[in-house]
Order: structure tokens, then sequence, then C-alpha cells
């Protein structure tokens, strides 16, 4: 991975927290593969058992209730919203393929990563809890 695709994650993720039960930072992910990235394969880089439950879903639709700006929204939080549009937007300019990886089911680790121009998986991660 690039460090300019590393340091513009880092930047556009800087001091946002996704919200679920529990409020998480952003970590910056990447791996050199060339291999297509397949559950079991997902399962191995992150170091999670060979049998835990991974959900996909499309970045949009992950992000989609951060990225909502509300008419009931005060200012931080219309920042908050613009900041999340950013970031999304960081993501699709830098990887392709983007596919959100959610394993687990209370205490879930999201990876939402995407191929770089060289060729190997980048992206972020960030942890939620739902009950």
């Amino acid at each position: 991975m690039t460090e300019s695709i590393a340091d513009q994650l880092n930047q556009a993720s800087k001091g946002l927290l996704f919200g679920s039960e529990t409020d998480a930072p952003f970590e910056v992910v990447s791996w050199p593969t060339q291999e297509e990235l397949t559950q079991t394969k997902l399962l191995e880089l992150t170091g999670h058992p060979p049998d835990a439950p991974v959900e996909m879903r499309t970045v949009d639709d992950f992000f989609a209730i951060a990225t909502a700006e509300e008419d009931w929204h005060d200012e931080e939080e219309r920042e908050t919203v613009k900041r999340f549009q950013n970031l999304v937007s960081v993501l699709k300019q830098n990887l392709s393929n983007i596919q959100v990886y959610r394993v687990g089911t209370t205490d879930i680790d999201a990876y939402i990563l995407g191929l770089t121009p060289g060729g190997g998986l980048a992206g972020l991660s960030t942890k939620l809890v739902e009950t």
C-alpha cells in the first residue's frame, strides 16, 4: 500500500467514531496479498476462527446512517456527517472493489476493504457492538 493511501485514510478517519452500542475509532489496515479475498482468506488475515460468521455489505449501506444529513442535526452533527461523507469519498477514490465484511455477531469486527492500485488489500477496520 502506498504511503499516500494510508495517510489519506488516517487523515480522513482521524477522530471519527463509528456509532453502535459502543463508539469505536477506525484503524488503517493493509495486506500485500495478491490473492482474491474470500471469506476464508479474510478470517485468516484477521486472525479470526475459520467458523466465525461473516456478513458482507456495500460501503454505501455500511455508512448510510453516518453519511445522511438530517434536518434535526446541529452544527457539530452536520460537520460529522460531512467528515463521514469525505471518508467514503477517500475510500472510493483510492480503492477499487470495496466491500465491507462484518465478522462476529454481538461483538463485530468490521473491515472496509478494497484493492489498492498496486493490487494489495487496504482499508479500515472498526468495532461494533450490537445486542
